[in-house]
């Protein structure tokens, strides 16, 4: 008698997460990762080897509230259902927000997808305790309408090789950024950023470049040629990791 074949499918989930104590989101050999801690849970969960493959590889320290990730496989589980077992097993700061079944072809990081990244500033005069793990605390006065307005020299097309660091394995620092924008809401200075894709580093330096427009007598349009010179050395420095959140993805 013929064995009863399993069935397969391919699941994407949404996953939001603390990056405080983790080395980032892919797998390395010097401590624990999300894609570490996903893989694990899921492979007990599932009684099968899963590896997931996430959309963005987000650093050390940075956080999300909604990274893409799938992973193929044979369970009989539903993949709506996934979300709810997985949940009562991972870690406190790791949440799996949404899973469902996708086609085949799906993938993560190749489907045409924005992306939206968002940097906190808290720019006050002492630190906030609560805010500590999700804010770059910087006590110096920033001018937020002069970083409001050299943020949107960064829309559009252009090369970004000036907010990409050096160890970067892009192909191409080519870029689209469909918007940046500068807002403050109490001592909390907010730069939310749109694109295709993005570069190593490249809004923690768009971050820091920011900082250090809006801190100084550099004037805004100083942007402009910072972009130009495609020269690292030009812009700003790379800003900490732990203000940094992924927002999420809307695929095409």
């Amino acid at each position: 008698m013929q064995a009863k074949q399993e069935r397969y499918m391919r699941v994407k989930m949404i996953v939001a997460y603390d990056g405080t104590n983790y080395c980032g989101w892919q797998i390395q050999p010097n401590g624990i990762t999300i894609e570490q801690v996903l893989n694990e849970h899921l492979s007990r969960l599932l009684k099968e080897d899963i590896k997931v493959t996430g959309a963005s590889r987000t650093d050390a320290g940075v956080h999300s509230l909604g990274n893409v990730c799938m992973f193929d496989t044979n369970t009989r589980m539903p993949a709506e259902k996934i979300s709810y077992a997985l949940n009562q097993k991972l870690p406190e700061d790791i949440v799996v927000v949404d899973s469902c079944e996708v086609s085949d072809d799906f993938h993560p990081r190749f489907s045409k997808s924005r992306k939206t990244y968002e940097y906190r500033i808290l720019n006050a005069r002492f630190r906030n305790p609560t805010r500590r793990l999700d804010t770059y605390f910087y006590h110096y006065p920033l001018d937020t309408e002069k970083m409001s307005e050299a943020a949107k020299y960064l829309i559009g097309e252009h090369d970004f090789a000036s907010f990409c660091s050096a160890n970067s394995q892009a192909q191409t620092t080519v870029r689209t950024i469909y918007d940046c924008t500068v807002s403050k809401a109490g001592d909390i200075i907010t730069i939310r950023v749109t694109g295709n894709g993005f570069l190593y580093n490249m809004v923690r330096i768009i971050a820091g470049t920011l900082v250090k427009i809006g801190g100084s007598d550099m004037p805004a349009d100083a942007m402009k040629d910072i972009i130009a010179t495609t020269d690292r050395a030009a812009a700003g420095p790379t800003a900490p990791a732990h203000g940094l959140t992924m927002i999420g993805l809307k695929y095409e």
